[in-house]
């Protein structure tokens, strides 16, 4: 968005140091928004404790916590949680273009087309393997096909894979099957 309807403004604001300084600020609150959209909810890291640690002679005992105090400081939460805005952030949704078809690609790289058969066919071997539970085969073949995943007609092909094995049987995957699949699934949607 920002390279897309930004860069007007941007070149109008060249001159005037003032403007800039506050179109980046106007950037930074997006940006920081976007990163820490719920500002209510913190979590805070507890280390764990050493494995020794129980043994330890210089250990204190946990002190005597006070009833009233403890429920001063949980009633001053409540009342924040009730006045605070609810921090539920409206997902905008976008069109995105499909682009060229995959017969246009291919057609402009007649030469890669080899290639990209062979990275095709070791995806539909890695598909074949884990659906087979023949792990060891799909772990060698797994890199490739994550590579693979870079190029569309290798999407293209894990969808169309995926979709021949729930149309021909609806298998139980165990854990490690299930766990090659979401990890190619991802790497596509990557």
């Amino acid at each position: 968005q920002l390279v897309a309807y930004e860069v007007k403004r941007m070149k109008a604001e060249e001159g005037n140091k003032q403007k800039i300084l506050r179109h980046i600020k106007e950037l930074a609150e997006k940006l920081y928004k976007n990163e820490n959209p719920y500002p209510a909810v913190t979590m805070h890291k507890v280390q764990k404790p050493t494995e020794g640690c129980h043994l330890r002679l210089h250990q204190k005992p946990f002190p005597r916590l006070d009833e009233g105090t403890v429920q001063w400081i949980i009633d001053q939460a409540t009342a924040k949680l009730q006045t605070a805005p609810p921090a539920v952030r409206a997902e905008k949704k976008c069109m995105v273009p499909s682009g060229p078809p995959i017969a246009a690609i291919l057609e402009r790289n007649g030469n890669a087309l080899a290639n990209s058969a062979r990275r095709l066919e070791v995806v539909r071997n890695c598909i074949s393997y884990v659906f087979e539970n023949k792990m060891l085969e799909a772990k060698k073949l797994f890199p490739a096909v994550l590579r693979a995943m870079k190029g569309r007609a290798a999407r293209h092909c894990l969808t169309q894979e995926l979709h021949l094995h729930v149309q021909q049987n609806r298998a139980v995957l165990d854990h490690q099957q299930f766990d090659f699949v979401i990890r190619m699934m991802n790497c596509c949607l990557q």
